[in-house]
């Protein structure tokens, strides 16, 4: 029993020189990791402001800082591996075992796919923060884009946040790349009626109204089909969303309500 106590008593000794040996460098990669948070971080914030001044481009300049951040955040995490003694160790496993490298790659790879296709996103600008996207089955504002993915704020308030590999596979539509969107109305004619003079009265009353375009993108009303007697026409105007005032839902509403107030009048007329 004795010797039992005794065998115990090396072995924990044997682990305490071991700890005492090994504290020092936890200690000091310890150390190491927080600076390297806290330097990245701060190095983050003014980057980030910096870049937005200099390139007007806060998408492109947030992810540039995001880029910097996580890089000296990484060499830090490298040279804290260093100071454990890992760095040769982890080389000699990765050099060693084919197999483990494999199946890292495979279990970053989307991770990598995303990184690289942010970077992609980032430099070639499909769009802009506040840009209203579509791809796949989301469409909403553009928020943020990320190393890993980009979050996007859909008309009823959700945000989403999508791969940034999805958007490269997929088709994009960017509805306000040049701010000028086109909003088309199908409605029909009384039978009967003066068809040009009510086609001009609505493309005159339509024109009126306060953030449609008149001189690059006129208002157009034109003939879309003829159904039972009465001529149905296609009333397309346009909206600059960068600067009008008046939010687009509350543009198409009042275009919507002069439409319908003057079919009444012709329907009235008619009568």
């Amino acid at each position: 029993m004795n010797r039992f106590i005794q065998d115990i008593r090396e072995e924990m000794l044997q682990y305490y020189d071991a700890i005492v040996v090994i504290t020092p460098k936890l200690l000091i990669a310890l150390i190491i990791l927080l600076a390297s948070w806290f330097i990245a971080r701060q190095i983050r914030r003014i980057s980030d402001r910096k870049l937005k001044k200099q390139m007007e481009d806060p998408l492109l300049a947030n992810f540039l800082a995001t880029m910097i951040r996580s890089v000296i955040f990484i060499i830090g995490l490298l040279f804290a591996f260093k100071v454990m003694g890992f760095g040769g160790i982890t080389a000699s496993i990765l050099a060693g075992a084919g197999i483990t490298a494999f199946i890292i790659g495979f279990a970053l790879r989307d991770i990598g796919e995303n990184f690289l296709a942010g970077i992609l996103m980032a430099f070639k600008r499909p769009f802009r923060v506040g840009d209203f996207i579509e791809s796949g089955a989301v469409k909403g504002r553009v928020v943020m884009l990320s190393i890993r993915d980009t979050q996007i704020k859909t008309p009823d308030g959700k945000d989403i946040f999508i791969p940034n590999a999805n958007i490269i596979k997929n088709p994009l539509i960017n509805y306000t790349v040049d701010g000028f969107l086109r909003y088309d109305l199908t409605v029909s004619l009384p039978e009967g009626s003066n068809y040009k003079e009510h086609m001009k009265r609505i493309r005159e009353s339509v024109s009126e109204v306060e953030g449609i375009l008149k001189r690059r993108r006129k208002t157009t009303v034109e003939i879309s089909g003829i159904t039972a007697g009465k001529v149905d026409v296609m009333v397309s105007y346009w909206i600059d969303n960068f600067a009008s005032k008046n939010r687009v839902e509350s543009i198409r509403t009042e275009v919507m309500f002069r439409v319908k107030k003057l079919l009444q009048e012709m329907h009235t007329d008619q009568n």
